[in-house]
């Protein structure tokens, strides 16, 4: 098929590459805002596995084009829209001028974040026979979008029109030969049904944190409730791992954007605010043990952290609970070192040449040289297992504060360290 992508997203940059790896003649226009030129050095591209290598691969081949404008003799099957939320405008001016001027059957994809009812809005624009719109709801994982989208495990396809649901098919067939990852439904179901699992995973994520609050305060290991809630098969144990705080550029304007969606029906969404406001508590969680332990005389003090990124496998630091850690570390007069392996450039473009700051972009001890703690924000493997007998020697104080509670409490403190979790002490 002969497809456009138009976006500057990560689901734009993944959906022109796979496409056209399949033998797709794909021409991938992104925003106006964020070019090709940029993109291509941008960190989270760079970071992203195999991605960048498949661009190449793709303009290499012949099968994929990137350009910065739509010639005006583009006759496409599908027009695949992947475009931040923010850019609904620029989806409706596109749809008016470029698949406006077929008169040829095509497929608009909605595959953005948008208001729920924003793909019937897309198709009224189009206006010919055969012309139709359909909601395929980014589902990228961040770290993993090749293989998310390459080996999906669920598509959630809003449409009601035969003829636009059997060109999506045939469009995605070579990703869909495993077993059958189409969940068909209407449009608008798509598009709440997509926000409506990031709040559901958030709600989770809330819970568990609220509940590791609540086991620290009676002396209780929340690994133990985990297990026991996790063993129960009507909960399974997904998105049950205390921590402290989620971010990202998706997920926490997912949930905003099911707030709205409530809130613009006239009804107040209570729930989704208090987990959006625990999310933000718990970014603090950290900074709060600190504080703690040192009896509040945290100036003057260093603090080594490891990881920066909002999750593993990213550059990215939108939304990332380090964000507020600094800030609140930085008030209270404490030099940080931050030690990240791909989201410290990002880091240096929001704060340059902060004077309390410091990047450690080699050895990941060298932001422990010194320091009075050390706080585990994001879980990189490259963590898991440090040489305990370095990490004291460089620590000035023996203070280990783990915010993905990945280390094991008793082990931790039998090799000399005061040990704080989520939830969890030694």
């Amino acid at each position: 098929m002969r497809v456009v992508v138009h976006g500057s997203e990560l689901a734009a940059a993944t959906a022109a590459a796979a496409l056209c790896s399949v033998g797709h003649q794909v021409t991938w226009m992104p925003h106006a805002d964020f070019p090709w030129k940029s993109l291509a050095n941008a960190d989270w591209v760079i970071s992203e596995p195999g991605l960048k290598d498949q661009i190449v691969a793709g303009e290499a081949s012949g099968q994929l084009t990137i350009v910065e404008d739509i010639p005006a003799d583009t006759d496409a099957d599908v027009h695949w829209l992947a475009l931040s939320p923010d850019q609904r405008d620029a989806a409706e001016r596109y749809v008016k001028q470029v698949p406006g001027r077929q008169t040829t059957p095509l497929v608009i994809v909605n595959n953005s974040t948008f208001p729920v009812g924003q793909t019937e809005k897309l198709e009224a624009l189009l206006g010919h026979s055969g012309q139709v719109a359909v909601a395929l709801p980014d589902r990228i994982e961040e770290g993993r979008a090749w293989e998310t989208f390459t080996r999906p495990a669920h598509w959630l396809l809003g449409s009601e029109e035969e003829w636009g649901t059997q060109q999506i098919r045939e469009l995605l067939r070579a990703f869909n030969r495993r077993h059958e990852v189409f969940q068909l439904m209407p449009r608008r179901a798509a598009e709440l049904t997509k926000l409506a699992i990031n709040g559901m995973l958030a709600t989770r994520i809330s819970f568990m944190n609220e509940l590791a609050g609540l086991a620290d305060s009676l002396d209780v290991d929340v690994e133990f409730v985990r297990q026991g809630m996790g063993a129960d098969t009507r909960i399974g144990f997904e998105y049950l791992y205390p921590g402290c705080g989620f971010g990202g550029p998706n997920f926490s304007r997912d949930l905003v954007r099911l707030a709205d969606v409530q809130h613009s029906t006239g009804r107040e969404s209570h729930l989704l605010e208090h987990v959006l406001d625990i999310n933000e508590s718990k970014k603090e969680t950290l900074f709060r043990k600190l504080w703690n332990h040192f009896k509040g005389e945290l100036e003057g003090r260093t603090v080594a952290i490891w990881g920066a990124a909002f999750k593993p496998g990213t550059a990215r630091i939108d939304h990332a609970p380090v964000l507020t850690l600094l800030e609140a570390l930085w008030a209270q007069g404490v030099t940080v070192k931050v030690h990240d392996p791909a989201a410290l450039h990002a880091l240096g473009e929001l704060y340059p040449d902060h004077p309390q700051l410091e990047l450690c972009a080699g050895d990941f001890y060298s932001a422990c040289e010194g320091a009075d703690a050390l706080m585990l924000v994001t879980e990189w493997k490259c963590y898991w297992n440090p040489d305990w007998r370095r990490l004291l020697q460089a620590l000035n104080t023996p203070l280990i504060l783990d915010g993905r509670n990945i280390y094991d409490p008793a082990y931790v403190a039998s090799r000399g360290f005061v040990y704080r979790g989520i939830g969890r002490r030694a």
